[in-house]
Parts: structure tokens; C-alpha cells; sequence
């Protein structure tokens, strides 16, 4: 689901991923099955399943946070799996990091980093 309002699927606000796994993630005292962005405004439900799928319009919802992300980490799954330049291109032309890492990993991070408050954002390819 990419519609990024209250009502459909989206939490508003910066939430710690309490945890991940079983094809889904808890937050804010909630469970949701399937993949997420993780975004300084809330977190949204992602259509993706698989990295292979991943298409820059899958990014648009990051992008459009900017400025207020420095650093997209991108959790492929149990897999690590490159990005492609068409997938980093839009990043670094609006001066944002990204790095992707297996879902666990990212997920780690993430939380390291909103603990530090830093500007980061999340996009989780949920796992088994």
C-alpha cells in the first residue's frame, strides 16, 4: 500500500522497530505483516517483496522526505543485494546516502540511528 494517510497504513511519527521477522515487522505497539518504509513522517506499508522487484517509484515516498533524511538504508531481504545505479542515481543527486544491507542488519541500524536522532529512513523487505 503506498498511500502514505492516516487510515491507510500509516503510523505517523518516528518509531523504533521493536522487532522483524515471520514476514513482518512490530512498532509503536503494533504488528504489521509485509515490507515498510520507515520514514521521519511515520511508517507506511511498502509494496515490495523482493528486491528484484525494487523500481525507483518504489522510492518516491523517501525522496520526498528530503531534507529531512541524510542516510536511506535499504533492507533487501535475507540476501544482501547491490542496488542498481538507476536505483542510487535519484540519491545522489539529492545529496542522500543510501546503503543496502540484509533486512535484520538494516533494521539494527536504524534503530541506532533514530536512538542518536539522526536524519534516517528505513525502506524493509520484510523476512520469514
Amino acid at each position: 500500500m503506498s498511500d502514505a494517510r492516516p487510515g491507510h497504513g500509516f503510523v505517523p511519527g518516528r518509531h523504533q522497530l521493536d522487532s522483524y521477522g515471520q514476514g513482518g515487522f512490530r512498532f509503536a505497539g503494533m504488528s504489521h505483516k509485509g515490507s515498510i518504509l520507515a520514514l521521519p513522517s511515520g511508517i507506511v506499508s511498502w509494496p515490495v517483496a523482493s528486491a528484484g522487484e525494487l523500481r525507483p517509484e518504489h522510492f518516491a515516498a523517501a525522496l520526498a522526505e528530503m531534507p529531512k533524511i541524510d542516510f536511506l538504508l535499504v533492507g533487501t531481504g535475507a540476501d544482501i543485494v547491490p542496488l542498481s545505479a538507476e536505483l542510487r542515481r535519484p540519491f545522489r543527486e539529492a545529496g542522500i546516502s543510501i546503503d543496502a544491507m540484509q533486512t535484520g542488519a538494516a533494521a539494527r541500524t536504524y534503530n541506532v540511528l533514530v536512538a542518536e536522532n539522526r536524519r534516517v529512513g528505513a525502506a524493509l523487505i520484510a523476512v520469514g
